[in-house]
């Protein structure tokens, strides 16, 4: 069992008790980040996300399953959530998603950024943006370097309400 396998089945049931679920665990370095996601409920507030540190903190206190110093992180995964793993990809299904892929060859593009259609336990399908519309494109979970989901923001709105893109109305003076 690894490190983060071992934290993971500590942080659990405390997240788990709360209504949430564990998105993910990883360790960089001195930093160990939990992430937690909305379980049948609301996403976790910055409340839930405080005493959610509290309890994880006192329980990986007493048990010490990590070597030497370290910081904990707990976070909700945020508008766009990294993708690491099979179920993280299936969780997206139908969403925006940005992958960079490792290649070792040239060719192929190294940024993909499209819907993902399907995930797999070894890849995923990605309808590709592309100038004659939307490609079909294979990636295997060993070739992809990063992957995230994509939120795109709606048009910029100006003060009074408008959305920039709305054309401005002319006024005529009546005097």
């Amino acid at each position: 069992m690894t490190t983060t396998d071992r934290i993971r089945a500590l942080a659990e049931p405390i997240i788990v008790g709360r209504g949430f679920t564990v998105y993910d665990v990883e360790q960089q370095g001195p930093v160990l980040r939990i992430t937690v996601a909305a379980g049948d409920a609301e996403p976790p507030s910055i409340d839930d996300l405080s005493e959610i540190t509290r309890s994880v903190s006192h329980l990986l206190d007493d048990e010490d399953p990590i070597p030497g110093g370290y910081t904990l992180e707990v976070s909700s995964p945020g508008l766009e959530r990294n993708l690491r793993t099979p179920a993280h990809f299936e969780g997206a299904v139908g969403e925006l998603v940005s992958i960079k892929v490792r290649r070792t060859d040239a060719e192929g593009a190294r940024r993909l950024r499209g819907v993902l259609r399907t995930a797999g336990d070894d890849h995923v399908l990605v309808d590709v943006e592309g100038p004659e519309g939307p490609t079909p494109t294979e990636v295997r979970h060993a070739d992809i370097d990063k992957a995230r989901t994509v939120f795109e923001w709606g048009p910029n709105t100006k003060p009074g309400g408008r959305p920039a893109s709305a054309p401005a109305r002319s006024r005529r003076s009546t005097s």
